[in-house]
This record gives structure tokens, C-alpha cells and sequence, in this order.
């Protein structure tokens, strides 16, 4: 039987020891690494799903490490870090991981956030309307099948969190979505705590797509309410 393969980055062999325990326990093949490097080549031979990735790591730490991963890899990372305040949250997401879990950490809360992103990684995408498969927005086009987005004639390279927001507010133009209701579109899981995770991806999104990103043409935020594309 095929396992799901978890890498477990974090240069405190008793920290991933407990993660590791805790993942077999529930049938995941664990691969580990000391540090950013070792995790590097073992996504290069290992048939990693989710990275589990410390930001304090010898050698080359978890921002950096993050950093290489997204050059070209859309592999589903939570970051963990000693670290609350939220500029360091931000900092985490901004280098394209998927979330955020600060140490210490309740092992089972971490369990249910490596299910919720695989959930999120096989959960099958309902089909757009027929003329909905491809999505134009001023000189912005959307691919919804191919998952690709092109702004002027040039691709933009977006993970898929980021896609999957920008088509979910693409295909609901005019309309406002709030925060919440965007997580919970998204990730495919209630929206449970307070944190700039949205905030995030649409700064990541608006940096990829806007000549401007102070000035945004596609994603418009409506103050106190939420986001919006326009009609």
C-alpha cells in the first residue's frame, strides 16, 4: 500500500521524533532532516506531500529554505516557529508556506492541520460553467483547467492557494467575499481564529499580478468588509 510520504524538517531530534510518532500513528511514511539543506535533497529523491518546516534551523533555516521550495514546487508547507508575534506569521506566509504553527504546539493540532492540507490538496474542484473555463479581467486571463494565469501575455506563476483565491473571486465578480468566507472557500475548513492568513496571499497575489501592487486593478479590498473582483 502506497503511503503518503511527510517531511519533517527541524534541527531538534526530540521535536521531530513526536512528530514523527504522531504521523505513523496514523499510517504517514516520515522522512526527517536536520536542517534546510537535508531537506532540499530529500525533496529531490523522496515523493514528499507536506513539508513540515522549523524557521530556526542551522545551515540554512526555514524562511530560505521555504523561499527555494516555491522556485519551483507547490508542495504544501506549515511552517513552525518559537516565534508569536504576528509579523513573523506574516513573514512565514509571505515566503509562500501554507501555515503557520507556533511552538510549543499541541502535536494532535498539528496532526489535524497536516490532514486539512492534503484534504485541501486532493479535494476535487467543482467544475466552472462551460464559459467559466476561461476567465478574462481587463488584459487578465484565467485558465481555470490549466491552472494558469497570464496578465499582457505574460504567465504569472502562482501557488495553488493563490490560484484557488483569485479564481474564487474571479468566477464571483462584483460580489464582496469577506475573509472568513474566503478561508473557508479555500481551505476547505472553518475559520476558526483570528490571523492575517488571507491578508497574506492577497498581498502575495496582488505582488505577482499589479505593475502597482499599492494601487490594485483585479483584486479591490472594500474596507471593513473584504475583497472583491470587479464586475
Amino acid at each position: 500500500m502506497n503511503q503518503t510520504t511527510i517531511l519533517v524538517a527541524d534541527d531538534d531530534a526530540e521535536i521531530r521524533d513526536i512528530i514523527h510518532i504522531y504521523l505513523r500513528n496514523e499510517g504517514f511514511r516520515v522522512v526527517e532532516a536536520q536542517n534546510g539543506a537535508e531537506a532540499l535533497q530529500l525533496i529531490e529523491t523522496e515523493p514528499v506531500r507536506l513539508i513540515i518546516l522549523d524557521v530556526m534551523m542551522p545551515v540554512l533555516d526555514g524562511i530560505r529554505t521555504c523561499l527555494k521550495i516555491r522556485e519551483n514546487s507547490h508542495i504544501p508547507i506549515i511552517m513552525l516557529s518559537a516565534k508569536e508575534e504576528d509579523i513573523d506569521k506574516i513573514t512565514g506566509l509571505s515566503t509562500g508556506a501554507d501555515d503557520y504553527v507556533t511552538k510549543p504546539f499541541s502535536p494532535l493540532e498539528l496532526l489535524a492541520r497536516v490532514k486539512a492540507q492534503l484534504r485541501r490538496q486532493s479535494y476535487p474542484a467543482a467544475a466552472p460553467p462551460l464559459d467559466e473555463d476561461i476567465i478574462r479581467i481587463r488584459d487578465m486571463t484565467i485558465d481555470c483547467s490549466r491552472h494558469e494565469v497570464v496578465v499582457s501575455g505574460k504567465p504569472v506563476l502562482l501557488t495553488p492557494l493563490e490560484f484557488a483565491i483569485l479564481k474564487l473571486l474571479a468566477s464571483h465578480r462584483g460580489q464582496v467575499m469577506n475573509a472568513d468566507l474566503i478561508y473557508e472557500r479555500v481551505w476547505k475548513e472553518k475559520a476558526g481564529y483570528s490571523d492575517n492568513t488571507v491578508m497574506v496571499h492577497i498581498r502575495n497575489i496582488r505582488e505577482k499580478l499589479e505593475p502597482n501592487p499599492r494601487e490594485p486593478r483585479y483584486i479591490k479590498t472594500v474596507w471593513g468588509v473584504g475583497y472583491k473582483v470587479e464586475a
